[in-house]
């Protein structure tokens, strides 16, 4: 069988459904660090300062109290040998106060680290679909 072709469509020609999409505009601000940021870019810096000085304290914090939970703890184990009943209850609070103390600040001091590091502050976009422009027509 001869197919001359005349009556078929050409082959890469599509139908035309929307305008061309505009080519993306470019944030030069971070190209050049000395060019100014776009007027739709979003406002850089301030906040970053803010929230690491606010961990830190944060930080700080935790660690004094589970040192003082520690302490109290030790005191009340040693209340507790030497007779006193309410000594044990004491003592299971301040235990459970520390490693609560000790987790928070663990926290806090990975959000810390990955602060100063700059790592990603959204999570990543999700994986494309295989196959490309071709599949999803």
């Amino acid at each position: 069988m001869e197919r001359s072709g005349k009556h078929a469509a050409p082959r890469h020609a599509a139908p035309p459904t929307a305008p061309p999409p505009q080519p993306a505009r470019i944030d030069a601000s971070r190209l050049d660090p000395l060019a100014t940021p776009a007027p739709d870019a979003p406002p850089t810096g301030g906040r970053g300062s803010t929230s690491v000085l606010l961990l830190a304290l944060g930080i700080t914090a935790a660690v004094v109290a589970w040192g003082y939970l520690v302490y109290l703890a030790i005191d009340f184990g040693t209340a507790a040998r030497d007779g006193d009943a309410t000594g044990w209850w004491m003592l299971a609070l301040a235990t459970v106060g520390a490693i609560a103390c000790l987790f928070v600040g663990m926290l806090l001091g990975t959000r810390f680290v990955q602060r100063l590091k700059g790592g990603p502050s959204q999570p990543p976009a999700p994986p494309r679909v295989p196959g490309g422009r071709r599949a999803a027509r």
